[in-house]
């Protein structure tokens, strides 16, 4: 393992000349934050165990393992890590996947795909010159491309108001805290917050918590907790309501969803 690197703008980790692919391997400890910094390349970040959270401009992700988010060259990001993380990070020299979105995307990673990042981990370069090292690189890039997209996202709203509720939320979906009473410690009308969340966020209070929610139960059902367990966990007093506001946005149940990963498996 390599140590962590300074922050800003990073090239020193970008793939080299004759280079396709380069890797980095961490293992962090609970509560670690990398600061916010860049990279001239593309980058996949996956981790093998644990939780990430990644958070870019007004963008949050949060990425449980079968996850793993795809960050564009020169994108600035932080991470924070909720537990112990052991995170898989490849470096994709420009141009390489011209398919792959130019904004941060979560995207599921199959077993196989597990399986090549972590060789390509094991292996530390990808060579263009090597045969080998280039069948693995073009398997990488065509499971990357074709991988489905996950709405693991929520925008967070630039307002220090707005944003105050926005965090007493994220760190309490289980909360009977009204909306007013939120609005009220954050020092603004609850007129104010809806108005300032529809125009930073596009969204309203209300759409941008059951988006949020949705992510949350996503990280928990990808770690094996029942669905009326998350159902509970996120806020919901009835899991049917959860398991429908869940259908109409991925187009199938938290069970079967979760059953889908574990037959992936």
């Amino acid at each position: 393992m390599r140590q962590a690197p300074q922050y800003g703008l990073i090239t020193e980790y970008d793939p080299k000349p004759g280079v396709s692919i380069s890797t980095l391997a961490y293992e962090y400890p609970p509560g670690f934050n990398v600061p916010q910094h860049s990279h001239g390349s593309g980058q996949v970040i996956y981790a093998i165990r644990g939780v990430m959270e990644i958070a870019s401009g007004q963008g949050f992700w949060l990425i449980p393992p079968h996850f793993a988010i795809w960050i564009p060259a020169r994108i600035a990001h932080n991470i924070r890590m909720p537990g112990a993380v052991s995170m898989r990070t490849l470096y994709l020299r420009p141009g390489l996947a011209p398919r792959l979105p130019v904004a941060c995307t979560v995207l599921q990673v199959t077993p196989l795909l597990r399986e090549l990042i972590v060789e390509a981990v094991r292996i530390g370069q990808l060579c263009r010159r090597n045969s080998l090292h280039c069948a693995l690189r073009n398997l990488i890039i065509s499971q990357l491309q074709c991988a489905a997209p996950v709405p693991s996202f929520v925008t967070l709203p630039g307002d220090q108001r707005a944003l105050q509720v926005a965090q007493n939320v994220m760190g309490n979906l289980r909360s009977c805290v009204s909306f007013q009473a939120l609005c009220e410690h954050a020092g603004a009308s609850p007129r104010t917050i809806e108005r300032i969340f529809r125009r930073e966020v596009g969204l309203s209070f209300e759409s941008w918590r059951r988006q949020f929610r949705l992510m949350k139960a996503i990280e928990l059902l990808a770690g094996g907790r029942a669905v009326k367990e998350v159902a509970f966990e996120i806020g919901y007093r009835h899991p049917g309501a959860f398991v429908e506001v869940f259908r109409q946005t991925l187009g199938a149940t938290p069970k079967a969803w979760a059953a889908s990963l574990q037959k992936a498996d």
